[in-house]
């Protein structure tokens, strides 16, 4: 069975010590490196933005899996492809909110034009339906299953009903789009994320509060590949 893929989030790294932990991501079993972005507007913190995802890209030998918790993401949606998220080398993922996109249609394009997976995120509250019509041009979608904002909230059980149904949609509608989740995961809930359909985890507080962050990967990965449907 194909274990899940892991996106450690650098949001819960040390920025004191942002290469050392960037360079732990490489030789760990993490696919990808989540840089999750936050503009204290659509949402209640502030992150980091353009200038230190260059400085993880400098670093990674993975691809970089963007989240933008932005309003307007589409000026920025070609920055950050050329701070990293389109490395030719590895190319990776950006994603924004249904919420805080009033052209999404247009802004997925524009993603995937930058030669970047095109993601799409939905709020605890938004359901899965209304990604109905733009399900040809998205790659990834990521359900939060926490309020985005912070690091360290605990898990929102009704996500993993909301997977089922994406599930359900996306086989309905002939696409094959990654089911990404963020928020909250941890042992004590992978296994049952996998099983429900998760293609993708984000692990921030899970994997970098670890003694070892390399060894909780590890077990997110066999956890997760015990859970997976055949």
């Amino acid at each position: 069975m194909i274990p899940p893929l892991i996106a450690p989030s650098i949001l819960a790294a040390d920025f004191a010590n942002l290469q050392r932990d960037v360079e732990l991501l490489n030789r760990s079993e993490a696919d990808w490196i989540h840089v999750d972005v936050m503009d204290g507007v659509f949402v209640p913190n502030i992150s980091f933005g353009i200038p230190v995802c260059e400085a993880v890209n400098r670093h990674a030998t993975k691809p970089l899996d963007v989240h933008l918790m932005i309003v307007q993401p589409e000026r920025y949606v070609d920055a950050f492809a050329r701070a990293g998220a389109a490395n030719p080398d590895r190319p990776g993922t950006i994603t924004v909110h249904l919420e805080a996109c009033t052209h999404l249609y247009r802004t997925l394009t524009q993603i995937r034009e930058t030669g970047c997976r095109a993601g799409v995120a939905l709020n605890p509250h938004s359901p899965v339906e209304l990604l109905a019509d733009v399900l040809e041009e998205v790659d990834l979608i990521l359900l939060m299953s926490v309020n985005p904002g912070f690091g360290g909230q605990s898990f929102i059980p009704h996500t993993l009903q909301k997977i089922r149904k994406l599930r359900r949609l996306l086989a309905a509608s002939g696409q094959t789009a990654f089911i990404e989740v963020d928020g909250g995961v941890g042992n004590d809930n992978v296994a049952a994320l996998v099983e429900a359909g998760a293609d993708v985890l984000v692990a921030g507080s899970s994997v970098f509060r670890a003694a070892d962050p390399a060894e909780a990967i590890h077990t997110l990965k066999q956890f997760g590949q015990t859970a997976r449907p055949v």
